[in-house]
């Protein structure tokens, strides 16, 4: 489990049957044999450490399904919450659900406007105004939508500087995991026993006393 908070930026190359992940400037907490570290919103596992980063074992799906495969992209990392730690994003699983696509950028002088657009247009149910959104593996809120399917994110000077949105170009794809609690919202209402959701069900499962 992720927050969107990135820790630093690093580059990935292919390797035999994984990625090599090198951090650049600011250093990743210490890492250990096993951990988690999401790279560009990938959750991945740890299957070596280098001197300046680490290894990952990364599946075709995983390279076909999101942006890891391009060799010498910039990519943001984030180990594994802790227990105690601060929850100053959202809560973020590293599963990425599609890849969008930027359409626009422009700088506003003190922030910036970054608009996006899924590519599969069905994980647009999952957008809405002021709701949570992972992009690249940052937490970040979205600040409008429109008819066409797109949305924009505004961007402060620190979320800007400190990930790798400040390369991004428009046609660039970006890997989009939408909001965990919205997911599961809608499981349960899609669900047969959501037609019993009453106020009886709602005292015996805790949500009201």
């Amino acid at each position: 489990m992720f927050t969107g908070l990135v820790q630093a930026i690093g580059q990935v190359y292919p390797i035999a049957g994984g990625l090599r992940v090198q951090c650049q400037g600011q250093q990743l907490a210490p890492l250990a044999l096993g951990d988690s570290v999401a790279v560009d919103g990938v959750c991945l596992t740890v299957r070596k450490l280098t001197s300046d980063g680490f290894e990952a074992d990364v599946s075709p799906e995983t390279l076909s399904r999101t942006t890891l495969a391009q060799a010498g992209g910039w990519v943001n990392l984030e180990p594994a919450l802790a227990v105690g730690d601060r929850l100053g994003g959202h809560f973020v699983s590293g599963h990425v659900d599609g890849l969008g696509v930027v359409r626009a950028i422009q700088s506003l002088g003190h922030s910036w406007r970054l608009e996006l657009a899924w590519e599969d247009q069905s994980f647009d149910r999952y957008i809405c105004d002021k709701g949570s959104i992972t992009v690249n593996g940052i937490s970040l809120t979205i600040a409008g939508t429109d008819a066409g399917a797109s949305f924009w994110l505004a961007v402060i000077p620190v979320s800007w500087e400190q990930t790798t949105l400040k390369y991004l170009k428009i046609g660039d794809r970006v890997n989009l995991e939408a909001d965990l609690l919205a997911k599961y919202v809608e499981k349960l209402l899609r669900s047969p026993a959501s037609n019993a959701i009453d106020e009886h069900w709602l005292l015996q499962n805790g949500w009201t006393v």
